[in-house]
């Protein structure tokens, strides 16, 4: 209890990095505070590293930024969308302020600082806290440049209160950092391996890599080399001893760190707060009279469902494509009052239903090997190499029961599929815009034409940052077209 007290402590006095205003900043110098009470031995290094996990999870859980500039969602009975499902944004709204992921890349720095000097009893537990740090380090980044593209390289750990002012660096630039942290982690993992499903691993590392590479090779045109790295990078995930997709899509969601999941963040009740499916549980009240209410997924009190989403008609055209899929009545389930249908609730993310009511506590899955399938199939097609694509896009839909794919094998046509399938397998992880983006900026799809929100809008794909991001570093830049 005594480090957890610690890490909390440290955690609310680390300086908040760029862009921070002045009061902010009106702390001890760091190396003052852990010189006092933290990195004095190798014990409190596992412990630190492990907080820093806590906004891992934090960005996993925002569907603000991965989810709802999509088309995936609508309002269910109780909207409470952000500016970004209506894609009006500007300095002044629905803008970024990413204090927060600076922060957390500042634990990172500062760990991996103070670490280097330390003689661990246990040379393994040392490479295996690094290797872990730089993953996390290259996740915070790989998430910040999908969400403004250009951004600060912070690469130093601040120790005192004078926080360096760094313009933004081209998010090229910003990748190569994110793929070094990356291959730095890999080659420093003393296991191939699982130690936990809720941590960085070799195998989750990979996972990253190759999802970074595939946005490398469509956004910021790396071409083929960047589509064979992630091909080599999804091969040593699928060669991961334990790996297999789960008989039963139900049990995707349903069973914690099961053989299908790479990497999850943790959630358990009165561990920590639900997790974003809180917005697409209903709450009784809204769904009383539906005959089939024993079928729904509701919570007793609007405290522990919002009711706020429902799956959208694009979605469902998806799986309609297929009626007989597997996969739907674990996607969504329509409510009936009657004769009458009503909203299609979302129960990909179902809670837990305990004695006193339902509480949305599943774990929330970052990577899982479904979804790397479908990494390798995109890679493949990519390359114009669909041959090799299609029978990975077919281990996917075979589970779902839709059998193998026959239809045109053109390049053209294979991706679509390919992000059809994605937007089937994948719907409601949080993952739905970044692939928009990818495959609007490979030339799959016009997102302007797709997301019905950006009809008629020239919203970029980017964010702006926050107007007092920008005013407290004369450095930095507004993101394009803001």
């Amino acid at each position: 209890m005594k480090k957890i007290f610690r890490i909390a402590i440290l955690a609310a006095l680390i300086p908040m990095a760029l862009g921070s205003c002045k009061k902010m900043l009106e702390v001890d110098p760091l190396s003052q505070i852990t010189e006092q009470v933290y990195f004095q031995n190798e014990g409190d290094f596992a412990p630190y590293v492990t907080g820093i996990y806590t906004s891992m999870r934090s960005f996993a859980n925002n569907v603000t930024y991965g989810m709802e500039r999509g088309e995936e969602l609508i309002a269910g009975s109780n909207a409470r969308f952000s500016t970004a499902w209506s894609q009006i944004l500007s300095p002044t709204v629905g803008a970024l302020d990413y204090n927060s992921w600076y922060k957390a890349i500042g634990n990172c720095n500062l760990l991996l600082a103070k670490i280097d000097p330390f003689t661990f009893s246990n040379q393994a537990n040392k490479s295996r806290i690094e290797a872990e740090t730089y993953c996390l380090r290259a996740y915070f980044y790989f998430h910040l440049t999908r969400i403004i593209g250009d951004c600060p390289l912070m690469l130093d750990a601040v120790t005192t209160a004078n926080v360096p002012l760094l313009p933004r660096s081209a998010a090229t630039d910003v990748m190569k950092q994110i793929l070094a942290d990356l291959d730095k982690a890999i080659g420093l993992f003393p296991e191939k391996t699982f130690v936990s499903k809720y941590r960085f691993s070799y195998a989750s590392a990979q996972a990253l890599k190759a999802e970074a590479k595939l946005w490398s090779a469509k956004v910021l045109n790396g071409g083929d080399a960047d589509l064979n790295d992630a091909i080599t990078a999804i091969n040593e995930v699928e060669n991961t001893s334990g790996l297999a997709l789960m008989a039963n899509f139900k049990d995707v969601t349903g069973t914690r760190a099961n053989n299908e999941i790479v990497l999850a963040a943790y959630y358990q009740r009165d561990e920590t707060g639900a997790n974003y499916g809180v917005n697409a549980l209903p709450f009784l009240s809204i769904v009383t009279g539906a005959t089939n209410l024993d079928s729904i997924p509701y919570c007793q009190s609007s405290a522990n469902g919002q009711g706020a989403y429902q799956i959208s008609p694009l979605s469902k055209a998806l799986f309609n494509a297929y009626p007989n899929d597997k996969r739907i009545p674990f996607t969504w389930i329509l409510e009936h009052q009657g004769a009458v249908t009503k909203i299609s609730w979302i129960n990909k993310y179902p809670g837990t239903k305990y004695s006193d009511d339902r509480i949305s506590d599943n774990d929330i899955i970052m990577f899982r090997l479904a979804d790397i399938h479908l990494m390798a199939a995109e890679a493949y097609a990519g390359l114009n190499n669909t041959a090799s694509a299609i029978p990975y896009l077919n281990k996917v839909r075979e589970r779902a029961g839709n059998g193998d794919y026959t239809g045109p094998t053109d390049k053209a046509t294979v991706e679509k599929e390919i992000l059809d399938e994605r937007g089937r397998e994948l719907y409601f992880e949080n993952k739905r815009w970044f692939d928009l983006v990818r495959f609007h900026l490979g030339g799959t799809i016009d997102v302007y034409n797709y997301v019905p929100n950006l009809i008629g809008k020239t919203t970029p794909l980017f964010w702006p940052l926050a107007a007092n991001v920008l005013a407290n570093n004369n450095k930095l830049t507004q993101t394009v077209g803001y």
